[in-house]
């Protein structure tokens, strides 16, 4: 079974340290796609620096379904690097992207794609419910969404994460977009077009644990908000400007205790004043400092992946080093060379 040259639909899952669920995420996202088009689809995992024997898995699913493209990258990017990756090579005319824990259930592919049908260019997952969730986290992501979508000009669905379905037109916007602090959700909602919600419950991981310990999930939130609003900057500025009212008129208020020859007493105040000052400056350069932090990264302009090699069928390809640099026709085109020697290879080993 070779698939066609140009697929229906691609599934693509970045995957870090997610050997257990491997092979129930196949089976389950093969049979959706199965359902919703056919042999004309393809599934990519990108390998994102696992540690965990993952890579192995990945290279014999691909070994053996010709449908499945195993990436491995040359360290670990990050979940929202490594997504962009696989979106990068994904040629389907549409994209579902979904990680493979399966808390998002890869059979909404087949409503998803009748939403798209009726005309919708993205249809994202709304979590509804979300099983064997803390509170902290289920409270924590409540306040980051609302939080986001009162600072952000772009608005950003709430209860989302990156589980939808894409149309081509629009997984080449984001290939065009070139910053390397991503939050794909909003990049996706700014890119507009007809957007439709799919409400589901988000269920328990199939196996392991989350890969977004606290920390992770802080830098991820700063991300968002840096990369979406400028708010930050003008809270940094009320900052300022209420410190230098009250500066003011603590100032006023000794010149006028000194004109009356009384004495200006408490140095425990002053201290205090003093402290509550420097707090102030330190939270506006630190908040200027995570913009610059930004820009800084951005001008660089090192490459937002590297892929280590492909594997389709039984052989491993290698993409050039500036891969995630070239245009997206440029990428698409090198691509298309690999796919087209793995299904020559294939023909070749069906022959003999």
């Amino acid at each position: 079974m070779t698939p066609p040259c140009q697929p229906r639909v691609s599934i693509v899952t970045p995957c870090f340290n997610e050997a257990e669920c491997l092979a129930e995420f196949h089976a389950r996202a093969s049979a959706a796609a199965q359902a919703a088009a056919g042999d004309a689809h393809e599934i990519v995992i990108v390998d994102d620096g696992s540690s965990d024997g993952g890579w192995e898995i990945m290279t014999a699913l691909a070994q053996r379904d010709p449908h499945v493209v195993a990436v491995r990258l040359m360290r670990n990017h990050g979940h929202q690097l490594a997504a962009t990756a696989g979106l990068s090579l994904a040629r389907g005319d549409r994209v579902m992207l979904i990680d493979a824990d399966l808390q998002d259930p890869p059979e909404l592919l087949l409503p998803m794609m009748a939403a798209m049908d009726a005309g919708a260019e993205v249809v994202y997952g709304q979590r509804t419910r979300r099983e064997a969730e803390t509170w902290f986290k289920r409270v924590t992501a409540a306040a980051f969404y609302r939080l986001l979508g009162r600072m952000s000009g772009t608005p950003i669905p709430r209860d989302t994460g990156d589980f939808r379905l894409m149309s081509r037109r629009v997984v080449e916007v984001l290939g065009a977009m070139p910053e390397r602090q991503r939050f794909l959700r909003g990049m996706v909602s700014w890119v507009g077009g007809r957007q439709v919600a799919l409400p589901y419950e988000r269920r328990a991981r199939h196996a392991g644990t989350s890969k977004y310990p606290l920390a992770k999930m802080i830098r991820f939130a700063a991300d968002a908000l840096t990369s979406f609003s400028t708010s930050p900057l003008r809270v940094a500025t009320w900052f300022g400007l209420g410190a230098a009212a009250l500066a003011v008129l603590l100032l006023g208020y000794s010149l006028l205790r000194w004109v009356q020859g009384g004495t200006v007493s408490g140095w425990s105040s002053l201290m205090a004043a003093m402290a509550g000052f420097s707090a102030v400056q330190l939270i506006v350069l630190g908040i200027i400092g995570e913009y610059l932090g930004r820009l800084f990264q951005e001008v660089k302009g090192r490459p937002l992946f590297i892929v280590d090699q492909v594997v389709a069928g039984q052989a491993a390809h290698a993409l050039p080093t500036d891969f995630a640099r070239l245009p997206p026709q440029a990428r698409q085109a090198t691509w298309e060379a690999i796919r087209e020697a793995a299904n020559t290879n294939r023909a070749a080993e069906h022959a003999a």
